[in-house]
């Protein structure tokens, strides 16, 4: 496992980085990962306009500033997403905005479909749900994982696919609509809540 880890540390890009490859890839029609297809495409250019809103306007909390400053111990959230994953749009840019106010957290982000066997390693209820963040200490050991979303709209999806069997268009947009409303609140509340263990 920490092998794998620290292979996928190597090809791992920061957040800008991210920003620019998702960017390039629709200015050649594509989006990231093997599998290419008119939808994917769709979900990227949607989620490139949701993460440069969320960019702008994502504010952190007193609470998460103040805990989050606090935080004297090197740590790296590795992240596994894709461009077209719609929880990593919403998700993503409040982690960046985490990591940015404090040194020792460092933000890496690797493609899922480039990094399968790391995947597998930390499945969601035996899926490839993403965006999966592993968080490391400094020496690359696994202290957490968080994703592919936040508590409560996990509980969400759990609720409903009880409900209904599985999630379907009318829920996504929901979920969507939830995200706008809480505004990363969530995401702030669960990383501070791991970062306090």
């Amino acid at each position: 496992m920490k092998e794998l880890i620290n292979k996928s540390l190597t090809k791992a890009i920061n957040y800008t980085e991210y920003r620019e490859l998702v960017s390039n890839l629709l200015a050649e029609g594509k989006s990231t990962g093997p599998n290419q297809s008119d939808a994917l495409l769709n979900y990227s250019k949607l989620n490139d306009k949701r993460m440069k809103r969320l960019d702008k306007t994502i504010k952190l909390s007193e609470e998460t500033k103040s805990f989050v400053e606090s935080v004297d111990t090197p740590q790296t959230f590795l992240v596994l997403t894709e461009g077209w994953c719609g929880d990593a749009a919403q998700n993503i840019p409040v982690l960046n905005k985490i990591a940015e106010i404090n040194k020792n957290i460092s933000l890496k982000l690797v493609l899922r479909d480039e990094n399968l066997p790391l995947m597998d390693e930390f499945l969601t209820n035996g899926g490839r749900s993403i965006p999966k963040v592993i968080i490391l200490d400094e020496e690359t050991n696994v202290v957490d994982t968080w994703g592919p979303r936040p508590t409560v709209a996990t509980k969400m999806v759990k609720d409903y696919k009880e409900a209904n069997g599985s999630l379907d268009a009318d829920f996504k947009k929901d979920l969507q609509v939830w995200y706008n409303k809480d505004k990363g609140v969530n995401v702030q509340e669960d990383i501070v809540a791991i970062l306090k263990k």
